[in-house]
């Protein structure tokens, strides 16, 4: 071990007349703790929410959207399917036809206002996981899904009986053209957190679909899903380019931006708030190592009379501020750990969906947080450490001496 290691160590551990330094050093480590802990779990806090919102929203719909200018039906053509297929190259994962159309749900209880979207029997666009009560098996054209939110607004639970109410061919009803009604049997209730969602979507057979719209080989659109999201705005790009009018394309952050665009200036401020936290621990520092150099004067001097260089004088007392700074960013991360993990698999802390489109905190452990942080927060205490190591430095044995 380095002389200047080994000194340093000893003036860290010794007890003599260190109540008062020890109670200051507790503090600054306290400091950094608290701010590194809170920024990694507000940044871990915000991955989440993106994270989660963004699969959330793609299970109900899909990557890209493609539908018509005007949301017009569109027909129904394996040709426009092989198209998109190779526009999409190898980024491609599968393509679905849907129907959707606002409508009318009504029970026993009450009626409410839903989006009816029309689905192919083998094909689960991920909400099935959500599925709480009873299963999401669409095979059965009178099957119909409903939200956990729906259900208990209008009392319904699973193998009641409901009815749906909408236009047919988008035309307003008349004498020749009544309104679509038709009855449903509950399958399945899902639950996704989002209230959003659950309150308002509902999902049948797109063969009854059809047959309930009066659509005939026509559909709203098609829902396309990526083997690799990071390429969404390049495929959409390539479609929006190659798909003429009238087929129209998005993404689910364009058809989503308020949440999204939400989500980003969460992030914006993180940056100064790291900034503000970590210098008030960096002044902690400072004049935690300036009052150790006022309890070690006399040593100081010692060290100067027996010949030790400046240079070495300043490695021992930015062996302090490291040690304070290193002892912070450890408990601070392993803070964020735990709690990250506690609430990971408790889901302690909740939220109003009706607000946040979640029902709990939501996380996502990134191990780029957790040194983007750290670094930025032992870099400025290195820095915040090199001002009273020179000031130590520059003491004359003499003076040190006489200090005692």
């Amino acid at each position: 071990m380095a002389l200047t290691s080994l000194i340093a160590k000893k003036f860290i551990s010794s007890k003599k007349n260190s109540k008062f330094f020890s109670f200051i050093s507790f503090i600054s480590i306290l400091g950094i703790a608290l701010g590194v802990g809170v920024v990694i779990i507000s940044l871990t806090i915000l991955d989440g929410f993106e994270a989660v919102v963004s699969e959330k929203i793609v299970n109900f719909q899909s990557h890209i959207y493609v539908n018509s200018f005007g949301d017009k039906n569109l027909p129904e053509s394996k040709k426009i399917e092989d198209f998109i297929k190779s526009t999409c190259g190898s980024s491609f994962g599968s393509i679905t036809p849907i129907i959707s159309k606002l409508g009318i749900i009504r029970s026993k209880r009450g009626s409410e206002g839903i989006t009816i979207t029309g689905i192919p029997a083998g094909y689960n666009p991920g909400i099935g996981q959500y599925v709480k009560k009873g299963n999401f098996d669409l095979n059965d054209t009178t099957s119909v899904i409903i939200g956990k939110k729906l259900a208990e607004k209008l009392s319904i639970s699973v193998g009641e009986r409901i009815t749906l109410f909408s236009l047919k061919k988008d035309a307003i009803p008349s004498l020749a053209n009544p309104p679509a009604i038709e009855q449903f049997y509950v399958k399945g209730i899902y639950s996704s957190g989002m209230a959003e969602y659950d309150d308002r979507n509902i999902f049948i057979n797109i063969k009854a679909a059809k047959e309930f719209f009066e659509m005939q080989d026509q559909i709203s659109g098609y829902n396309i899903r990526l083997n690799d999201i990071s390429k969404i705005d390049t495929v959409a790009n390539h479609l929006t380019a190659d798909l003429h009018y009238p087929y129209y394309t998005r993404t689910i952050y364009q058809m989503h931006s308020a949440i999204f665009t939400w989500i980003d200036l969460q992030k914006k401020p993180i940056p100064l708030i790291l900034t503000l936290i970590i210098l008030v621990a960096v002044f902690n520092i400072v004049g935690t190592l300036l009052m150790f150099v006022l309890e070690k004067t006399s040593e100081i001097g010692i060290l100067k009379t027996l010949g030790m260089k400046r240079k070495s004088i300043i490695k021992i007392f930015l062996y302090n501020g490291l040690y304070i700074s290193f002892i912070g960013i450890a408990i601070g991360n392993g803070a964020a750990l735990i709690l990250s993990l506690i609430q990971q698999k408790f889901n302690i802390i909740t939220l109003p969906d009706t607000v946040y489109f979640l029902s709990s905190v939501p996380i996502s452990i990134k191990l780029f947080n957790y040194v983007l942080v750290s670094s930025l927060a032992f870099i400025l205490s290195f820095a915040a450490s090199i001002l009273p190591s020179y000031i130590a430095a520059k003491i004359k044995p003499i003076s040190a001496i006489r200090f005692e």
